[in-house]
């Protein structure tokens, strides 16, 4: 039976040094001189130097933040001519959405419009829009719209760099894992695309507080995470399977019922006093046909390429495309056994896995099997990845996928007008790599669970650093389950040999 270390999760006895545990940054650094000598003197932090790794995370946050908001400024009027949000990719749904759900007009979100996204994102939406169209009916000439975009950037960008901190807090022994976030191009194009970070902050935040011993605080914050994009909640599920594994279900249970809770108070105003609109959101990802770049839309597009086109003659993705209720239930139960498969995993692996890292194949498998995958939930992963697997070489590689996958769907939406800009299986194909480059993610995530002595975070830490109640030896049932796969091939203790008889030396 394999048991797991309780050591103080904080003690920074092992630091890691990117370009000495990760192979890629090793090779980069060869242009530099390759990495610092074992015998070479260190700077202490300690001694008043002011650009310490955190404070150089933190502020790399800021400046990709800061481009960020550079490179949507050309869309910030709402002058949208000629396809300048696409030629120019800025464009950002808190911008379109400020007209689109009548915000301009004072429309208070649900009761006065039935708004498409979950309560706190809508709550978010209205505690700023109502305010500043309110101000604009005192001041004509100011922009409205602009005003709008530009103070929920201000907010959401001080929640990606809160999530970069939470990240380094998280981290303190590798605090450089955190510059894989801190200077990501998924970030630059997609911070305030849409209101994801209001998400990913709360969900930070509540990964935090359980890796702190703070259960009933964390899904606090995962249930208010859960109401403003659902995908927080999924969390739950990794956090469940690790919690039988360690005896911990008590702090599981803690968690799970603040984070129900919180996640019906969010929900309960308008869930009672605008009920329809409250049902808009549901019945929208219910009723929504198959969307850009997912795994279905590729299949769609192979059936066509595959079948004759004769009358009658569909594959099966168009035929889940004709009946959306089938595609649903399918997509469900993919997403189902893929969560099936997780939590074996979690029981058979032969040490317990780290909760980034089964939550980071949870999400990843939702949005793998799931109808829909806006641009932006690729900000889902980023932090997740980062917990997870702190290694250069497959993040860039995947980065690279998802900018192409982001320049071709920008095409694409060019070409809706009528007149393609790129071939439609060069869309296709920039789909298919962004879907390839993030099964290749949880394919390492999953080696290095299986085999836990190539995990990098292990490297520094003893057991799980975001493990909180979970770092306990495990349940005794951990050792049969894996005796019943035979998977646990510790050799069968035998009987010591007896004795040798004492040599007599002859004089």
């Amino acid at each position: 039976m394999s048991t797991q270390p309780s050591e103080d999760i904080d003690r920074p006895d092992k630091p890691s040094a990117p370009a000495t545990s990760d192979g890629f940054v090793r090779g980069i650094s060869q242009a530099i001189g390759g990495p610092l000598g074992s015998h070479a003197v260190k700077p202490d932090a300690r001694r008043g130097r002011f650009w310490t790794a955190t404070r150089i995370i933190l502020a790399l946050t800021c400046l990709t933040l800061a481009f960020s908001w550079v490179q949507k400024s050309p869309c910030q009027s709402g002058d949208w001519q000629q396809n300048t949000q696409y030629t120019r990719f800025c464009y950002t749904d808190v911008l379109a959405l400020y007209y689109a759900e009548h915000l301009n007009e004072g429309a208070v979100p649900y009761k006065d419009w039935p708004v498409e996204y979950p309560v706190v994102t809508g709550y978010f939406m209205g505690a700023l829009g109502l305010p500043i169209h309110s101000y604009g009916q005192d001041h004509p000439e100011i922009n409205q719209g602009t005003w709008f975009y530009n103070t929920n950037a201000i907010i959401l960008s001080a929640l990606a760099v809160a999530t970069a901190a939470i990240i380094l807090a998280l981290r303190r022994r590798r605090p450089w894992d955190a510059a894989i976030f801190a200077v990501s191009p998924i970030i630059f194009f997609t911070a305030t695309v849409n209101w994801d970070f209001l998400a990913i902050g709360l969900a930070a935040v509540g990964l935090y507080l359980w890796a702190k011993k703070h259960p009933a605080w964390a899904g606090l914050f995962l249930g208010l995470g859960g109401a403003a994009k659902l995908w927080p909640l999924f969390i739950l599920g990794p956090l469940l399977v690790l919690a039988l594994r360690s005896k911990s279900l008590r702090s599981w249970t803690a968690a799970m019922a603040t984070a129900a809770a919180a996640w019906a108070v969010a929900n309960f105003p308008v869930f009672y006093l605008y009920h329809e609109s409250w049902l808009k959101f549901f019945r929208l990802n219910s009723d929504r046909p198959i969307d850009w770049g997912t795994l279905w839309y590729i299949g769609r597009y192979l059936d066509g390429k595959w079948n004759s086109g004769a009358e009658g003659d569909q594959g099966p993705f168009q035929w889940l495309s004709n009946h959306v209720p089938q595609l649903n239930l399918l997509s469900y139960a993919l997403f189902g056994l893929a969560c099936v498969g997780i939590g074996l995993l979690a029981w058979l692996a032969p040490r317990r896995p780290r909760v980034a890292q089964l939550s980071f194949l949870v999400v990843a498998a939702f949005l793998i099997t799931s109808k829909v995958w806006s641009q932006q939930y690729v900000l889902w992963l980023l932090p997740l990845i980062v917990l997870a697997r702190p290694r250069w070489g497959a993040i860039i590689a995947w980065t690279v996928a998802e900018f192409g996958y982001f320049t071709a769907f920008y095409a694409e939406l060019m070409g809706a007008g009528g007149k393609p800009v790129i071939p439609e299986g060069t869309f296709v194909l920039a789909s298919s790599l962004r879907l390839i480059t993030v099964a290749v993610l949880c394919g390492l995530v999953i080696r290095e669970i299986w085999r836990p002595e190539l995990d990098p975070v292990r490297e520094s830490y003893d057991d799980d650093p975001d493990g909180g109640p979970l770092n306990r030896p495990d349940a005794p049932w951990i050792a049969g389950l894996r005796r019943r796969f035979r998977l646990d091939r510790s050799p069968t203790p035998t009987p010591a040999d007896p004795p040798a008889p004492p040599v007599v030396a002859k004089v």
